[in-house]
């Protein structure tokens, strides 16, 4: 039976919840997964718990706080002046608490989004740290297949 090394290949239901149970991503209702381990389709915390672990394992983890998505930061938790969202959006855009954002990358080729956490006139208030950074999580999975 195939066991999980670095840079294997897996086909897999998974299900990760927050500390308070509810499903952040959850498989086991629809098809599987795919991944190579080492590409950062999930957190390296996550992927050291599936090594060594043999093709039809099921098995569940627990993650301590900021194991699997960091510490927060409070670096990432930022103002930004309502003149530069208008530059790179929609200057009629309405932002509410909880809208998550989207904002380009410098060179362009990516995006990394922020949660508005505060309006006011002339800028927003914006957490860029993983939702889960800083929390406990979760994580179960059944492997299907390892190659």
């Amino acid at each position: 039976m195939n066991q999980v090394h670095a840079g294997s290949f897996l086909t897999l239901h998974y299900r990760l919840s927050g500390p308070d149970g509810v499903d952040l991503i959850n498989t086991f209702a629809d098809k599987p997964a795919t991944l190579s381990l080492g590409t950062g389709e999930l957190a390296p915390a996550v992927e050291a718990r599936l090594l060594g672990l043999a093709e039809g394992a099921h098995a569940s983890f627990e993650l301590a706080a900021g194991e699997a998505f960091g510490e927060r930061n409070a670096e990432l938790v930022q103002r930004v002046k309502r003149s530069l969202l208008n530059e790179l959006g929609d200057p009629d855009e309405q932002y509410n608490v909880g809208d998550v954002v989207q904002f380009p990358t410098p060179d362009g080729q990516g995006a990394y989004a922020g949660v508005v956490r505060e309006v006011a006139a002339d800028s927003l208030l914006f957490d860029f740290n993983h939702p889960l950074a800083g929390r406990p999580v979760n994580f179960e999975v059944h492997l299907i297949g390892v190659l």
